[in-house]
């Protein structure tokens, strides 16, 4: 089975907080939230280069709290808990091999979670304040999205577009709460413009759960929208 490790890495989150701050709202998320308005003026509009040292000043404090190494302990062992259950499902539900053999989860100060997909090098952060449970939901959702990366997208993108492919990619994450919630007990709410094509897949799922032909029914689903 794939191996999911958690760590945190100073400048990863560094690069995060910049990355945050110049990041464009979209579907009505504003991950900006919580983040101090000096960080925002002396990110925004520049680039990371730019910033980096000072911006590692800022958060010299946080970042050195004791408690970080205990909070990255104990999101790996909760994690190790449901590894080899959680990939034997995706890959069940999916119906496609696993991607990726070794996945890395960086641990990061503020609320937007970003992933990286390239097979050489996946990887996507979580927020270290929240709880065990949200935290496993979190790591499956963006393991999800990985793999729908590295399996579905490129020939769904060619019938319908890389816009609803990616509206596509987030609500399907409604599959978790099917299949999955058992492992963590916290729903995957999804994003609030996603609700009715959740509802949708949903419906479908329920009906007859093969992702081949659910992912039939989505793309001409979309074609309508």
């Amino acid at each position: 089975m794939p191996k999911v490790t958690f760590k945190f890495d100073k400048e990863k989150d560094l690069f995060n907080i910049w990355g945050t701050c110049n990041f464009k709202t979209k579907w009505g998320n504003d991950f900006k939230k919580g983040i101090s308005k000096n960080i925002i003026q002396l990110c925004e509009g520049k680039d990371f280069s730019e910033i980096k040292e000072v911006l590692g000043k800022y958060q010299e404090k946080p970042h050195s709290l004791k408690i970080i190494p205990l909070v990255v302990k104990s999101f790996n062992d909760s994690w190790n808990e449901i590894n080899d259950e959680f990939f034997k499902r995706l890959e069940k539900v999916m119906k496609k091999p696993l991607c990726c053999d070794e996945i890395t989860a960086y641990l990061t100060l503020v609320s937007r979670c970003p992933y990286n997909y390239n097979k050489d090098n996946p990887y996507f952060f979580v927020h270290f304040f929240g709880g065990i449970p949200s935290i496993l939901k979190t790591a499956a959702h963006e393991i999800m999205h990985i793999q729908f990366h590295n399996t579905y997208w490129p020939k769904i993108e060619k019938q319908i577009g890389k816009e609803k492919t990616a509206d596509l990619k987030e609500a399907l994450t409604i599959l978790l709460n099917l299949e999955f919630k058992d492992l963590w007990f916290v729903r995957d709410e999804g994003y609030e413009i996603h609700q009715e094509l959740r509802k949708f897949i949903e419906k479908e799922w329920k009906e007859n759960p093969d992702f081949d032909i659910l992912m039939k029914k989505c793309v001409e689903y979309l074609k309508t929208k």
